[in-house]
């Protein structure tokens, strides 16, 4: 993982789209709504009791039968790819997404009207930086049934390649390629889904793709069509008249670009694998690529993520001069020994803050936790990170001396190894969003022997003394 020195992005303000869903036929309004730092992009059911939200998260794929479908808790979220493909397609990183049915309004059956009312809402920069999955090994998935496989390697930027072969002659072998993200709005956003005969068929006799015509469909004719199916093909799409022209295309629509096909693949692999909830640094491989194996890819690359968020320790040099030394450190904060938990300050922006700690044996607390097995108490460690992050906070102001930091919240607080005589604390404090009115809302980490040892996240007020 890296910390960019790009920041997040979100929108301006709300904008709404109305249409139809392509599977249901029901009438779906959707709003994107402007969201805080980190938060990612979740859909909102806003016609259901409670307007429970699903985050856009792989671990919560449950089919990928015509589409991404995501269930949380019993409510579901159909084809969400194309919105996602729209938002990671403009860089932008955080975005609610309010809908009053299952699924997003289907539009032309590409990202391009998606793109389009994201602009419209206009496009804002936030104050936390954006974080990165770098690819540094060649991580691959393949479904040995179909025979699709993705693959991601190293590379400076964002890329992605889809090689798509159905076996037929009316479409073939097609390749399409994105070289940079700024390309997707020109490139990519406007290819439309598409479906074989084949498939149509089998849709309507099960009650689909009841929002489905023409506009939002290409449809690519691989077999004879009898009168009987084209009659039902008129019916389904209200058309008095259908035809099979020379390209192999039912009815007149004309293609955007001769691989509309391989490019709305690509515009699919995009919007899957935007949750994975990260940005990707690699270059993305697809041959055959589908839901299934997108998201099956999703979510391993996912699981690697967490990892390396997980075990990913910053480095420092502890043989520099420190920023602060534990005289600097009791000229700002009021702790004193033996409550004083951090020996040194070694970085200080306005955002973060970089904090350490010798753990030795003489610490008071290890006469009593535990006799005979030493363990440092989890609550201090806790305690510790506050110090550090209190720095930061009275660091705004130019009286510290004058000022209090007090706790108003602490939240996912985890513990993941024992903290010993020996070690040597790191303590990594960032703001998760802007001081305001005094109050600091940080995330925390802390690290021993290569390792995270604790986490949390934390909520503060600067008070003045009395």
């Amino acid at each position: 993982m890296s910390n960019t020195t790009t920041k997040q992005r979100t929108i301006a303000k709300e904008i709404t789209l109305k249409g139809v869903g392509l599977h249901t036929g029901e009438n779906v309004t959707l709003k994107f709504v402007p969201a805080p730092e980190n938060f990612g992009y979740a859909f909102k059911r806003v016609d259901l009791e409670g307007e429970p939200v699903i985050e856009a998260d792989a671990n919560y794929v449950v089919n990928t039968q015509r589409g991404t479908n995501l269930e949380k808790r019993g409510v579901k979220i159909q084809t969400s790819e194309h919105v996602l493909a729209a938002l990671v397609g403009l860089e932008i990183d955080n975005v609610l997404i309010e809908l009053n049915a299952p699924e997003p309004p289907i539009m032309d059956g590409s990202s391009k009207y998606f793109v389009e009312a994201l602009e419209e809402a206009g496009i804002v920069e936030q104050n936390a930086l954006r974080d990165e999955f770098i690819v540094k090994d060649v991580i691959s998935y393949k479904d040995e049934e179909t025979g699709s496989e993705i693959t991601i390697i190293p590379s400076d930027t964002y890329q992605v390649t889809t090689m798509v072969d159905f076996g037929t002659k009316v479409l073939g072998t097609q390749n399409a390629t994105l070289e940079s993200l700024s390309e997707f709005k020109s490139e990519i956003a406007d290819a439309r889904t598409f479906s074989f005969l084949h498939e149509l068929e089998m849709l309507l006799e099960n009650g689909l793709i009841k929002g489905g015509d023409l506009n939002n469909a290409i449809v690519y004719v691989d077999k004879e069509i009898s009168d009987s199916t084209m009659k039902k093909l008129e019916k389904a799409f209200n058309k008095k008249k259908l035809s099979v022209k020379p390209n192999g295309i039912l009815d007149n629509l004309t293609l955007h670009q001769p691989n509309e096909a391989a490019r709305h693949k690509l515009l699919d692999v995009i919007g899957d694998l935007a949750l994975t909830g990260t940005r990707i640094r690699g270059k993305v491989i697809a041959n055959k690529p589908g839901h299934f194996v997108n998201t099956q890819f999703a979510k391993k690359l996912s699981k690697i993520i967490k990892m390396e968020k997980r075990n990913h320790v910053p480095q420092y040099d502890l043989n520099k001069p420190p920023l602060m030394d534990i005289h600097q450190i009791m000229d700002m904060l009021p702790h004193r020994p033996p409550f004083l938990l951090i020996d040194r300050i070694l970085e200080l922006s306005d955002e973060h803050v970089v904090g350490m700690k010798n753990v030795t044996m003489n610490e008071p607390f290890f006469v009593g936790h535990f006799p005979g097995a030493p363990v440092m108490p989890g609550v201090l460690q806790v305690e510790a990170m506050a110090q550090t992050g209190g720095i930061l906070v009275l660091s705004t102001v130019p009286d510290p001396e004058n000022y209090l930091t007090l706790f108003m919240k602490i939240d996912n607080v985890k513990f993941k190894q024992k903290v010993l005589p020996g070690d040597t604390l790191i303590f990594h404090c960032s703001l998760i969003t802007p001081i305001r009115r005094g109050i600091c809302h940080m995330q925390a980490y802390a690290y021993a022997n290569g390792k995270l040892v604790c986490e949390a996240e934390m909520m503060a007020q600067i008070v003045k003394k009395k």
